[in-house]
């Protein structure tokens, strides 16, 4: 196999599109926006990407089959722009790999006709958050009034330590290439995957690009990670003999 390659999976013809990537990362929020789009979008598969960068492992279905580690392109048509949506189970597992792999996605962008990028992505707080602000990150200054427009704050030096992996460099190279390229990330404790972080992304996806989408399979996802974030806090707390009385005092 090559270092990348890449299969056509099938032919599409997408109108002004916009390339949306959303892999593993900090509270998983890209992936999960990537994922819902796919399934609620109806989305086409129409590439995959191989690479010698990601981990050496397959994936096994319920049938015992096996699949190689990849990356996925999903074409989708929507009453806005057209979306030709990144994602996959993986990042690259060196520096190189991740340049390799960047401008690999950037050539079938490219080769489809987009000219604008969205990478999505987290921002840790280190702490549970109730209201998910949008940070935003952009390869041409001129972006930002419009992300501006739509609630994306634009904080100094932050993210602390920069936009690591595939995210941050979809907006380096892709800025370099001539894509017209920002990242939005929704804050998340860093701790857990996050939701309610990846609705509040995608609702700011909807406002930049003008498609709706279904968010019931999404909130409900993020009434199970509520529990499951209850259920470690009464853990924390331990045992409480003193019952309610108790219960007052420490909270």
């Amino acid at each position: 196999m090559d270092e990348v390659d890449i299969e056509v999976v099938a032919d599409t013809e997408l109108d002004d599109p916009v390339l949306i990537e959303g892999l593993p990362g900090v509270g998983h929020v890209g992936k999960l926006v990537a994922e819902h789009l796919i399934e609620e979008g109806d989305g086409t598969l129409v590439r995959r990407v191989f690479s010698e960068a990601f981990p050496p492992q397959v994936t096994v279905d319920e049938g015992g089959v096996a699949a190689l580690a990849d990356a996925t392109f999903h074409a989708i048509t929507t009453e806005g722009r057209d979306l030709l949506v990144l994602t996959g189970d993986h990042q690259a597992a060196d520096n190189r790999g991740h340049y390799r792999l960047t401008n690999a996605f950037l050539d079938v962008a490219e080769d489809v006709g987009v000219s604008e990028v969205y990478a999505l992505g987290g921002v840790p707080t280190g702490e549970l958050v109730e209201d998910h602000a949008v940070v935003g990150a952009v390869a041409n200054d001129d972006r930002k009034a419009s992300l501006e427009d739509v609630g994306v704050e634009f904080r100094s030096e932050e993210p602390a330590g920069g936009i690591v992996g595939t995210s941050g460099l979809l907006v380096g190279l892709g800025g370099r290439r001539g894509f017209d390229a920002a990242c939005l990330m929704g804050e998340t404790s860093g701790y857990l995957v996050d939701p309610k972080s990846a609705r509040v992304v995608l609702e700011t996806l909807e406002d930049l690009l003008g498609f709706d989408v279904d968010f019931e399979a999404l909130d409900e996802r993020a009434d199970e990670m509520e529990d499951v974030v209850e259920q470690m806090q009464q853990m924390e707390q331990g045992p409480n003999p003193g019952g309610d009385e108790d219960l007052r005092y420490i909270g």
